[in-house]
């Protein structure tokens, strides 16, 4: 698995989870799913496509000082919003236009410490649902447009890219989910990614592309049973 983008796991993401709604117990001998509600209930939740962008905003347009003094609330306030209100489309800034947040030596660190400013700044979970995308999702997906969306996502890794995906099953909406895509290896067989999980701030996770099924497949975990599934690049401009 190599990296092209210079996206660090370690550095550039959040060090806090996205919370989920609903905890999700499989039977791996059935494959059979139950659900039940979170308790105590989550206070962040709806929004790990806020956090999927917002990682890939705080990657392009900001940079980190940890040789600087660190600031107080107010100003760490304002920095998060002027980084999250650019374009998240934009590509990555000059470091002279980029917003210099000091004290800290990335987001992971950023996050840990300031964790109630980035959850309150970032975005609400509206901004989750009105995406372009979900108008997408119910229209068929087809062997061509995936391998056509493979090929894309691994050609923007190797020039530098930082592409954020939309993973979704429809009509019945077993995952509907976003991913920061970091890394790609290539061989006859498939292609796989190395990917930014909100769900799963501890490491990060691999979606695949079998190139014979022409097909996407993403792993069992904590809230999804494992299998086939579709997938689009958001946030990239135009009609996504």
């Amino acid at each position: 698995m190599s990296s092209f983008a210079g996206f660090r796991f370690e550095q550039d993401t959040f060090a806090f989870a996205h919370e989920l709604v609903w905890q999700y117990r499989f039977d791996p001998a059935t494959g059979a799913m139950t659900v039940s509600r979170s308790d105590p209930p989550p206070a962040y939740y709806h929004r790990c496509f806020v956090m999927a962008r917002s990682a890939r905003q705080f990657f392009h347009q900001a940079r980190f000082e940890p040789g600087l003094p660190e600031a107080g609330a107010e100003e760490y306030r304002r920095l998060i919003r002027q980084v999250v209100a650019r374009n998240p489309r934009r590509g990555s800034a000059a470091p002279e236009e980029r917003v210099v947040v000091p004290g800290y030596d990335g987001l992971r660190a950023f996050s840990r410490a300031r964790e109630p400013l980035l959850k309150a700044e970032c975005g609400g979970a509206w901004q989750s649902y009105f995406l372009r995308s979900h108008w997408r999702m119910v229209f068929p997906v087809w062997g061509r447009h995936q391998e056509q969306t493979a090929q894309r996502l691994a050609r923007l890794l190797g020039e530098g890219g930082v592409p954020i995906v939309h993973l979704f099953r429809f009509p019945r909406i077993t995952i509907n989910h976003g991913l920061v895509l970091f890394a790609v290896a290539e061989s006859e067989r498939e292609i796989q990614f190395e990917a930014y999980d909100p769900n799963i701030p501890a490491h990060p996770v691999k979606l695949t592309y079998d190139r014979a099924r022409r097909e996407f497949r993403f792993p069992p975990a904590c809230y999804w049973g494992g299998g086939a599934v579709s997938v689009m690049e958001i946030f990239r401009g135009g009609l996504y």
